[in-house]
């Protein structure tokens, strides 16, 4: 079973991920095909760096991630196609992967160049779609473009981990359906500057949170307090991906808030992990 994935910031209101499916299945009638999303912000490409670093580790091996954001062909933008960690990413030289190349060396990159074989009014979605099901069906990434060894990133994504090693500056760089702010902060950062230390993060000019919870439902409970006591309360978890995240226990965006709104949090907002010294 061959698979591709999705993910675009095309919405789900007009034509275009149905058109982009209905080319996948053209060109491999057998594929499956999973949408990771289509809610990517508008060219937002870190918010689509996160969710495909998210989420791509949930697939099999040989899995084709295809991300349809910023993915026009430009002097600036070349298309290319990368095969990491036994998956395969295709996408527009924008930055996209930063989160992926920074963990594990890439085992081949090309730059896709196979817009001249094709019809005259194809679209950039054309491309990716046939790079796709090539690779889906087994073929090689030697076919459909020249090996290139480096690709560009976004130069602002990485936190800054101060000289003193007592703090670490990270930001938002996405905010989920339930308002939980993710920061670019990871556990492994946090364990290695912090080497044991507590801390509290901070965020906003008076917001913190002190220490971390093993999950959104780790309180303490007894015959005063029990979980329904904590809603609303602001926490920090290690989220699956191993980003550090800032949350409001129970919250709903629609009605109570969510740590997004109640807590003054938005896209690439600073949030600070600051180490105690002795």
């Amino acid at each position: 079973m061959s698979i591709i994935t999705l993910t675009t910031d095309f919405g789900l209101k007009d034509h275009f991920v149905g058109a982009l499916k209905g080319k996948l299945l053209s060109g491999y009638p057998g594929v499956v095909m999973v949408d990771i999303s289509h809610h990517i912000e508008h060219f937002n490409i870190a918010q689509a760096s996160y969710v495909i670093g998210a989420a791509y580790s949930s697939f099999a091996a040989g899995t084709v991630h295809l991300i349809g954001v910023d993915a026009e062909l430009s002097a600036e933008n070349r298309h290319i196609a990368m095969l990491w960690n036994g998956h395969y990413f295709i996408c527009a030289d924008n930055g996209i992967l930063t989160l992926l190349t920074e963990k594990i060396v890439p085992e081949k990159i090309v730059e896709i160049n196979i817009h001249d074989r094709l019809p005259d009014n194809a679209s950039d979605m054309d491309a990716f779609a046939t790079v796709a099901c090539h690779l889906a069906k087994g073929g090689t990434l030697n076919v459909i473009g020249r090996e290139i060894t480096a690709i560009k990133e976004i130069n602002n994504f990485n936190p800054v981990i101060a000289p003193d090693k007592n703090s670490i500056k990270g930001c938002v760089v996405y905010i989920d359906h339930f308002g939980n702010c993710v920061t670019n902060i990871t556990r492994q950062q946090l364990k290695e500057v912090g080497k044991g230390r507590d801390f509290e993060i901070t965020f906003g000019t008076k917001g913190q949170v002190k220490g971390l919870k093993r999950g959104y439902s780790d309180w303490t409970l007894n015959e005063r307090f029990n979980l329904k006591t904590y809603e609303g309360e602001k926490l920090a978890i290690f989220n699956e991906a191993g980003f550090l995240e800032i949350a409001v226990f129970r919250s709903n965006p629609t009605t109570v808030g969510s740590a997004s709104t109640l807590l003054g949090l938005k896209f690439t907002d600073t949030v600070t992990v600051v180490f105690k010294t002795a």
